[in-house]
């Protein structure tokens, strides 16, 4: 059956994945991305299927209520992936009203049209509405603590995992409520192409290349668990596909990692990948800064629901994702320096270089 999938935030890092994987994938389904374009937007990412008419692109918040229900019905939408948030903790922490908008608010609107939109359409079995979120609404683990499952109590410990435990609620209501179709996703930390450069990798990787300091927040022994990217598309396919209404994914990559060891690992592969680096090596850019207030010290993800019924599990070790991610970037400069603005810059000097110790 075809569908008309719906990719909100769909110009950023893993909706714009998500997007090249689904139209490679599902060459017979419509494809729609709407995306406000703000900071980490950035229509480049899928300009090619854009311009080839693979996707319709509207320029949009999902905040707007007119603007998401005239979509839903011009363009016939029966998905939808709702990926369109706030997502840099940083950011959450000096200006957490951004966050509360998008994140709570505007998934309220998107859930009210789409509840609309599916009743007007009587109600179909086969719709789907995929709430994309964060495994950092669980809180925080300690080293011996097991793994994020679907059944972990929520503990969010930022205004970032706030907002997102919020909307996790709210989609969760609209099913139990209204009945609507929705699935819920909780993933661990993404990296690969396309990644906006204020997070750890693309920062780390830029950094070195421009022989700036690369900063590390207080020992450097917080643990991620690190998911490629297309390891989590190719999961978020999975439970648009094959997932039960009203029930609860944890995604994980099994790929446990301290952001120190992380950093070391891309200091090495751009000492062996990258040419002509203004320092060598790469380790020694390497400056610990002021922890994050509430830095939470570890994250991980079981992720044995997802393997056991939906026949999913990841397939690229860090190792792997790593040298593919760093061999992007090098290859793609025209990508992200157009970023590298002024206004970015002025980001990274207030966010980290005043903390530099000395």
């Amino acid at each position: 059956m075809t569908r008309s999938l719906l990719i909100t935030g769909g110009a950023g890092f893993i909706a714009g994945n998500l997007v090249h994987h689904w139209a490679a994938a599902h060459p017979a389904d419509r494809l729609v991305v709407l995306d406000a374009l703000t900071y980490a937007g950035n229509r480049a990412t899928i300009a090619p299927l854009i311009d080839s008419g693979r996707v319709a692109f509207v320029h949009g918040s999902i905040t707007d209520g007119p603007l998401v229900t005239a979509l839903l019905a011009d363009h016939g939408i029966t998905h939808v992936a709702h990926l369109a948030a706030e997502s840099h903790v940083d950011r959450s922490i000096s200006g957490p009203g951004a966050f509360l908008d998008t994140n709570i608010h505007g998934t309220f609107v998107l859930l009210e049209a789409f509840r609309t939109h599916w009743t007007a359409a009587g109600s179909p079995d086969h719709w789907r509405f995929l709430h994309v979120s964060t495994d950092e609404v669980f809180g925080s683990l300690e080293p011996h603590d097991p793994a994020f499952h679907e059944g972990t109590p929520y503990a969010p410990r930022s205004p970032y995992a706030a907002s997102k435990a919020a909307s996790d609620h709210l989609a969760r209501a609209w099913q139990h409520t209204y009945g609507l179709p929705v699935l819920v996703s909780n993933c661990s930390n993404n990296y690969g192409p396309y990644h906006f450069p204020e997070k750890l990798i693309p920062l780390t990787l830029i950094n070195i290349l421009l022989g700036r300091p690369i900063p590390v927040y207080g020992d450097g022994q917080n643990v991620r668990d690190w998911l490629f990217v297309e390891d989590h598309c190719r999961a978020l396919d999975r439970i648009l596909e094959a997932g039960t209404p009203g029930g609860t994914y944890c995604i994980g990559g099994c790929n446990e990692v301290a952001n120190l060891d992380l950093v070391h690992q891309l200091c090495d592969l751009m000492d062996e990948l990258a040419p002509e680096l203004p320092v060598r090596p790469s380790r020694g850019l390497i400056r610990f800064v002021a922890d994050r207030p509430g830095h939470d010290r570890r994250y991980a993800i079981d992720a044995s629901l997802l393997q056991r019924e939906l026949g999913w599990q990841p397939q690229v070790t860090v190792a792997e994702g790593l040298r593919r991610t760093v061999a992007w970037y090098l290859a793609h400069p025209d990508w992200w320096r157009p970023l590298l603005s002024d206004t970015y810059a002025a980001y990274l000097d207030s966010q980290y270089a005043q903390r530099l110790n000395p």
